[in-house]
């Protein structure tokens, strides 16, 4: 036996374990995909999972803010978190926190809610 066959016959062969063991694959029309595509979108879904939402006969509700707007908020919330939390390590140290700092950090939240609404 060769190098090679050697090496191909004591290689493991490995099994992908997915959730869904059966795939089905179609085609459609360039408008159609188009369509397609424009819905899952809107939904931030990519077109296969929109398609298979639509095939379970999910109700897909369009989402109120962009995504990029989405993003833009979950870093400005991530922010206020950390600075409350280190005004809430403070605190417990037995420090004393600054009333301009709670209140601007309440101004930030009222900020973040207000672009949710």
């Amino acid at each position: 036996m060769n190098e090679l066959q050697n090496l191909a016959s004591t290689k493991k062969t490995t099994q992908v374990h997915r959730q869904a063991g059966k795939q089905i694959n179609f085609r459609v029309s360039e408008p159609d995909y188009l369509k397609l595509a424009r819905s899952a979108q809107t939904l931030n879904l990519s077109v296969p999972a929109f398609v298979k939402k639509k095939a379970q006969g999910a109700r897909l509700v369009a989402p109120k803010i962009a995504a990029q707007d989405a993003q833009n908020i979950t870093h400005q919330l991530a922010k206020i978190g950390g600075n409350l939390n280190q005004l809430a390590h403070h605190a417990n140290q037995g420090g004393q926190i600054d009333p301009q700092a709670l209140k601007d950090l309440q101004n930030e939240v009222q900020r973040v809610w207000q672009q949710l609404t």
